[in-house]
Parts: C-alpha cells; sequence; structure tokens
C-alpha cells in the first residue's frame, strides 16, 4: 500500500496529478485545480486504505455493518479526510513551499448536497466514528443532485433554489458502474403453481438503473475507512425509435420519471405526485441497497444460508424502511427460500432506530399507492401483516380489537415503524428519556409484546469535527494541558475539570472564545454585511424550523424584551445577540411564517440604533454543516427548548456543550444526559417535564387562559397582529392564542425567567466561565465513538 505519510510522496503525487489533470506546475494552478488534485489525491489515499481494510476483515470473516438512512449531511470530505488521516501539517507545508494557502483550498468545496437537519449529520457522525474504532461499514443513501435547496430571504420570506453542489463536490465520488442494480416499478403479478410451490413472477414493470457512487469516510488515526454508497437514478434505454419518429416527449418521458427519483433530497409532498416520488425514492434507495448487499455477500460466502450471521443491516428512522420487504422478496422469489426461513433470516439481520415520537412523522403509506408503485413488495407487507395478526390473535387470546390497533396496515395505511418493529431483532430510542416515552407510549404494546428488544443508545457527536477541526484555540489549549489523548478517547476531556479553579486557564477560555466570536462576527459582516457586537452574549437556536422546536417561544421573548426597552431604553440590560438558522420544509407554511417573523423583528430592530446596542437578532440564511463549524465555538447559549417529550434527542445541543456553550434547556431528549452529567449548577433548565405536559394536556390546555391573564404574552401576541418592520403574522398568533399544540404560553414564564438568570450569570465572567469548562469537561460521554460500540455490542453483535 502506498506510504502516503511520507511528505516526498505526496509533493509528488500532487505534482503529478497537476500536470496530468490539468498541465500546469503549482505556481502556475488555480486554487480551484490545486483544490481538485489534492483532493483526487486524498480519494485515492482513501480507495486504497478501504481496499485493504476490507480484505483484512473478509478473511477474518467479520460481521458487516450496513446503515441505510435517506440522508447523510457530510459537510465537506477534504479539511475531515486531511484532519483524520493526520496530514494538515504536511499538506499546508507542501502548499505554503508554492505560497498556497490550504485554507483558501478549502472554500473550494460545496457542502455535499446529500442531507438537511440532525438525522442526516448523526448518519455522518456515525460513519466517521464506525471507521475510527475500524469497524467495516458501509452507509447507503441517494446522490441528489440538488440537496434539499439553497435557502434564500426574500424579504424575510424563504425561497428554495437548486443546491448545485456536483460540480465542486463530485471529485469526491467514486464511480462504480459495473456495480449498478436494476430496480422495478408498476407491473403486474402473476401467480402459479409448480410441483406443489407456490411462486409469484412480477411482469410488465418499469425498470430504474441505480448507479452508485461511492464516498469515502477516512476514520481518525485508524486502519478503517468507511465507504458511503450513493445511487443515482438513470433510465436503462433511450427510446430512439420514438425520438427518431419526432416524439420527444415519449422518448424522454421514462428518463424523466427515473431523473426524478436522484433529483433532490425530501420532495415537497403536499401533492399525489410529491407523495408518489417519495416512495419511489424510498424504494429505490431500499432495492439497490439491499440488492448490492446480497451481491456483497454472495462474493464471499456463495450463501444466504448465513445472511443474517454475518450481515447487520440498520434502518435509521422509517425511510428506509422497504429494505425489510425487498430482502424477502430476494430471498423468496429469487432464492426460493421458504416463507419461515426466509422470514428467520431477515428478522435476525434488521434493527431500526426510531427517532421521534411525532405522530405525524411516524411514516404512513397509503394502500393503493403502495399497490401501484411496487406491487411486489406490497403483497409481501400484506402476508407479514396477515401471519403477525394471526399470532398477535393467539397471543392475546382472540382479542380483535387490541389486534387491529397493532397491526401494520390499518385505516388504509401501511405505518412504517409498526413495520420496523415486528420485523427487527432491536429497537432503540436515541437518548433515555426519549427510549422509556416510546416504550411507554409510541409502542406501548409492542413493548409489552416483545420487551427484550427495546433498547437504548443515545446519540453521539463526531467531536473531533467539532472540536479539533472547528475550535484549533481550544483544542491547543487542551493538548497544552491535559495531553492529546481526548483526540482518540473523548473520555479524556474530564481531565480538565481540574482546572475549575484556575484563573489563567479561565482567562484562556474567555480568550478563546472571544476570538471565535470576532471570527463568526466577521463572517457576517463579509456575507451579509451585518454587523454583531461581539462583546454581547451570543444566544443561539440553529435546527430544523418545526413547531416543536419552539423557535417562536424564543422570539416571545425577545418581543418582551423589544417591549420593555421600548418603553424604557436606558434600562440596565445585558447585551445580547441572537442567533437563528433553520430551514423549512418547502410546504411548511407556518414555519416560514416563523422565519419571516425573526427576520422582520431584527429588521425593526436594527432601525433603532439605541435599542439595537442592547438588542440585537440575526437570522444566519442557507445553514449548513460549515457554518456550524463557524458557529458552534462562538456561541454563549445554547437554545434547546422543545416542548417536554418532543424531541428525540439532538445532537445540536452536544455540539454547543462541547465548545463551552450553556445549555438553555427544557427536559427533553439529551438534554436530561448533560443535565445529569454537568450537574444542576452548570445547565439552565426551564418548563415543564414530561409528566406535567401529558397531566395539562389531560385536563385539557386552553391557551387563550394565558393569553387573556398574562399581560406580557397578551402585548406580546397583539405585537404579531399589529405587525412587525410592517408585516403581520396572523396566523402564527391564531396558532399560539387559539390552539398552541407546543405549549409555548404554558412554558413562557418559565422562560422567561431562565432568559434573565442567564444574564444575571453572564454577568459574573468567572462564574460563567466556569460553566463553560464544566460543559466542555463533561462532553467526552456524547461521542459518536461511545455511540458506535454500543450500537456494536448490544445490536449488531459485533
Amino acid at each position: 500500500m502506498t506510504n502516503y505519510k511520507d511528505p516526498n510522496y505526496l509533493k509528488q503525487e500532487l505534482l503529478s496529478r497537476l500536470r496530468t489533470q490539468f498541465n500546469v506546475t503549482p505556481s502556475e494552478a488555480s486554487d480551484k485545480q490545486v483544490y481538485q488534485a489534492l483532493s483526487a489525491m486524498i480519494v485515492e489515499i482513501l480507495r486504497e486504505k478501504r481496499q485493504s481494510f476490507i480484505n483484512k476483515c473478509h478473511s477474518n470473516g467479520r460481521k458487516q455493518i450496513y446503515y441505510l438512512s435517506m440522508e447523510f449531511l457530510m459537510g465537506r470530505s477534504l479539511k475531515t479526510s486531511l484532519y483524520n488521516l493526520e496530514l494538515v501539517e504536511d499538506i499546508s507545508k507542501i502548499l505554503g513551499e508554492y505560497d498556497i494557502n490550504l485554507d483558501k483550498i478549502y472554500e473550494y468545496e460545496p457542502d455535499a448536497g446529500l442531507g438537511n437537519g440532525g438525522l442526516g449529520r448523526l448518519a455522518a457522525c456515525y460513519m466517521d466514528a464506525l471507521a475510527t474504532q475500524a469497524y467495516p461499514a458501509m452507509g447507503y443513501s441517494i446522490c441528489y443532485e440538488y440537496g434539499i435547496f439553497k435557502q434564500h430571504l426574500e424579504n424575510g420570506w424563504q425561497t428554495e433554489l437548486p443546491d448545485n453542489w456536483l460540480p465542486g463536490g463530485s471529485v469526491w465520488l467514486d464511480p462504480r458502474p459495473e456495480l449498478s442494480i436494476d430496480v422495478h416499478f408498476e407491473g403486474d403479478l402473476q401467480e402459479y403453481w409448480d410441483k406443489q410451490y407456490h411462486y409469484i413472477s412480477h411482469v410488465n414493470y418499469s425498470t430504474v438503473c441505480a448507479i452508485p457512487y461511492d464516498m469515502y469516510v477516512s476514520g481518525y488515526g485508524s486502519e478503517g475507512v468507511s465507504v458511503l454508497r450513493l445511487w443515482t437514478a438513470k433510465a436503462p434505454n433511450f427510446d430512439m425509435a420514438s425520438f427518431n419518429k419526432g416524439d420527444y416527449e415519449k422518448a424522454l418521458a421514462g428518463n424523466s420519471v427515473a431523473n426524478a427519483i436522484s433529483k433532490v433530497l425530501y420532495p415537497n409532498d403536499n401533492h399525489l405526485e410529491g407523495k408518489s416520488l417519495r416512495l419511489r425514492q424510498q424504494y429505490f434507495l431500499c432495492a439497490a441497497s439491499v440488492g448490492d448487499i446480497v451481491n456483497n455477500h454472495m462474493s464471499v460466502y456463495g450463501t444466504l444460508d448465513n445472511f443474517h450471521e454475518k450481515v447487520a443491516i440498520h434502518i435509521n428512522d422509517t425511510h428506509p424502511t422497504l429494505a425489510i420487504p425487498e430482502l424477502m422478496r430476494i430471498l423468496l422469489d429469487d432464492c426460493g427460500y421458504t416463507w419461515e426461513k426466509a422470514w428467520h433470516i431477515v428478522t435476525n439481520t434488521f434493527a431500526y432506530t426510531n427517532h421521534t415520537v411525532m405522530a405525524e412523522a411516524l411514516e404512513k403509506w397509503d394502500v393503493n399507492l403502495v399497490r401501484r408503485i411496487i406491487p411486489r413488495i406490497f403483497s409481501i407487507i400484506v402476508e407479514i401483516n396477515n401471519r403477525y395478526c394471526a399470532q398477535l390473535m393467539e397471543r392475546n387470546g382472540g382479542d380483535s380489537a387490541k389486534t387491529t390497533s397493532m397491526s401494520i396496515i390499518k385505516d388504509n395505511q401501511i405505518h412504517m415503524a409498526t413495520l420496523c418493529v415486528v420485523a427487527s431483532h432491536s429497537v432503540n430510542g436515541v437518548s433515555k428519556l426519549h427510549s422509556e416515552i416510546i416504550k411507554q407510549s409510541v409502542f406501548k404494546d409492542e413493548y409489552a409484546d416483545s420487551p427484550m428488544k427495546f433498547k437504548n443508545v443515545t446519540n453521539g457527536i463526531a467531536y473531533r469535527r467539532w472540536l479539533y477541526q472547528s475550535n484549533p484555540g481550544l483544542t491547543a489549549l487542551l493538548r497544552e494541558k491535559i495531553g492529546s489523548g481526548f483526540l482518540k478517547d473523548g473520555s479524556e476531556l474530564k481531565k480538565l475539570s481540574v482546572f475549575a479553579n484556575d484563573d489563567a486557564v479561565l482567562e484562556q477560555l474567555r480568550k478563546i472564545k472571544r476570538e471565535n466570536k470576532e471570527r463568526f462576527c466577521k463572517y457576517v459582516m463579509q456575507n451579509s454585511k451585518f454587523a454583531i457586537d461581539p462583546d454581547t452574549i451570543f444566544d443561539v437556536q440553529v435546527k430544523r424550523l418545526h413547531e416543536y422546536k419552539r423557535q417562536h417561544l424564543n422570539v416571545m421573548n425577545i418581543l418582551a424584551d423589544y417591549n420593555m426597552l421600548l418603553e424604557n431604553p436606558d434600562m440596565d440590560f445585558t447585551p445580547k445577540t441572537y442567533i437563528f438558522a433553520a430551514k423549512a420544509a418547502p410546504g411548511y407554511y407556518l414555519a416560514k411564517q416563523i422565519i419571516k417573523m425573526i427576520w422582520a423583528i431584527s429588521e425593526e430592530i436594527r432601525k433603532n440604533p439605541k435599542i439595537s446596542k442592547k438588542l440585537s437578532v440575526y437570522f444566519l440564511e442557507d445553514y449548513r454543516v460549515t457554518l456550524s463549524e463557524l458557529l458552534m465555538p462562538a456561541s454563549d447559549i445554547s437554545e434547546q427548548i422543545s416542548l417536554a417529550g418532543t424531541e428525540a434527542s439532538g445532537t445540536g445541543n452536544m455540539k454547543l456543550m462541547l465548545n463551552g456553550a450553556i445549555t438553555m434547556g427544557t427536559l427533553d431528549g439529551a438534554n436530561v444526559e448533560i443535565r445529569d452529567v454537568v450537574g444542576d449548577e452548570n445547565i439552565i433548565i426551564f418548563g415543564m417535564k414530561t409528566e406535567e405536559v401529558n397531566a395539562l394536556k389531560a385536563a385539557g390546555y386552553r391557551p387563550e387562559d394565558y393569553y387573556n391573564n398574562n399581560e406580557v404574552i397578551r402585548a406580546c401576541i397583539n405585537r404579531m397582529y399589529k405587525g412587525i418592520n410592517g408585516c403581520v403574522f396572523n396566523d402564527v398568533a391564531d396558532s399560539l392564542k387559539n390552539s398552541d399544540p407546543y405549549m409555548v404560553l404554558a412554558d413562557f414564564d418559565s422562560y422567561r425567567a431562565a432568559q434573565q438568570r442567564s444574564s444575571q450569570l453572564y454577568q459574573d465572567t468567572r462564574k460563567w466561565t466556569q460553566m463553560s469548562l464544566a460543559n466542555i469537561a463533561n462532553a467526552g460521554v456524547f461521542s459518536a465513538d461511545r455511540a458506535v460500540n454500543e450500537y456494536a455490542k448490544e445490536i449488531w453483535g459485533l
């Protein structure tokens, strides 16, 4: 294998690639050409490492992990790869010989448009951790040509533009056309008997070709390399006869349907066409991935009898659920297994992670839509359901009502989460609280039926990316004080605790935070001409825009402060800058209204010079991993304010904690575990607990009572009706006043008190810095390394 640690090899290889790819020397090359050549060189190194690693794993008969997810929010690959390969210093020196700045080279890479939010970022973190821990792993997803979308605000209103990331990002994709898989849609089923065996044949189908591209993910200081295999959809044949007849529309029709599958992540599903496309995407991902996994296994073992012993397939949320009936289809139709044997293999292969307790997010598909688009898969799901219900009737003593309530198919809908639970040997939540909620409510009956299936693995983050790569100042301080062991073992961060009363260390932490805030302010000024004062508190809420995440609770408090400052602009007030970043789903009107309301209050405050020195609001457009790496180290307060019992875990809270931000949050998701490790004195908790939320709902929650009886709440909502920066927000105000599904008004007073407490604490700089240090020191438990080791031991059987 290439000795990539040899600086001479790296230099000669880079020079050779510049010459062969662009016919230039380093001195003649543009920064973009250097980026392309350097990236291609790193891809080749990772390809060789992966081949060497996987050959070793196969020779040792190691079980393979396959992680299916609709999204992987990867960010940029060059910087992370150089850090994980420990080549940053060598490459910087080589480029420096030609007056080329490596930081400028990084800027030519776009964030890969393969994900949207926490689900995708978690999957990306696990690819990194699996490689670092040297587990043989592959991820599977779709190679979205235009990603989710690029967000742009037009007078505060979110508009969606194509995220054309492939021209700069395709260098990281290694094409594997020889591994293409045909995926079949629509068509008819033909049943026949032969020698007392029942066969079903799928005929008259349309075919879409799935072409794979591999993205390599290096582990840190490890022999391991993970592969993320991404599928692109293409029509298998071009209708030349119709084209030559001039019927161009017919000639291109098949291409259009096929190509749409890999165009965009999460297409708008507010209409039948969007729902159909999403279902096609999900089956395309599952059929291509499972087919590839089977081919991989057969190439090594030549039989599927031991498939479940050598393969672990993990379903990340319900989007890849169709992998379950697809594996059944292959075993039954292609390989001739009996139902019982096939089901044994399937149920010992799959594991499922649930990521939500929200009823609307637990996917359900219309029976007729599934029957039309994937008829063979539909027939298999029906048979799974029939057999499952027959077993339930026996176990439930003939209780048909309970059996119906637990059924996979009911009310003409296929419940994908139920199918996952039925067919998986393990079902896990992603925080201790979340795992208890799914046992007590979401899957209460299923838990009672199969309690041993249910487990917990609290989420983790690729902490090296958010510390070593994103916060060099803090990394240098940690290395100086506790050594470099924390880069391989997150629990080593705990050693920082001994410096809690060391004034010199506390002063260094304040200095690092200030430098990170100045860096962020400089970026904002350069990119949006918005001036942010680094001496203000940076109060940060960055996550997908959804009502349950309660960005509008944050806005309510800002409105209350603004109203107060309008009445008394000279009052004593700790200066604070509220920083938001969030994308709303294209069809989610109320979420877009909340984004516009954030923008409107920002604009109105900007026009008041006296107030804007004390209170400022900034919305960071088109939030992505690279911006997160800039913002996390600059943050003072981490807003984690979902209604208790609605957030499964969260990972932004962990990244912010790692960089010394103080969590202001409800006892929801992983906030509970953050509180447990840092102590009550190093976190700011507010709001109702889950059981109090449930009790208030049961008693009959009346938001109008809060509106009528609370003067501050009434003034804030009335301001929405009256107008902010000339814009009225009647829909948001009506929702809060009349229904308030996520109990913003019920938690408002407690949240406002927490905000005031944060301002008081911040004024005691020593105490605040000690709180920050405690968060950094206790963040190691939220490492993705810890999480994947738990999955390997408790779920995958490695």
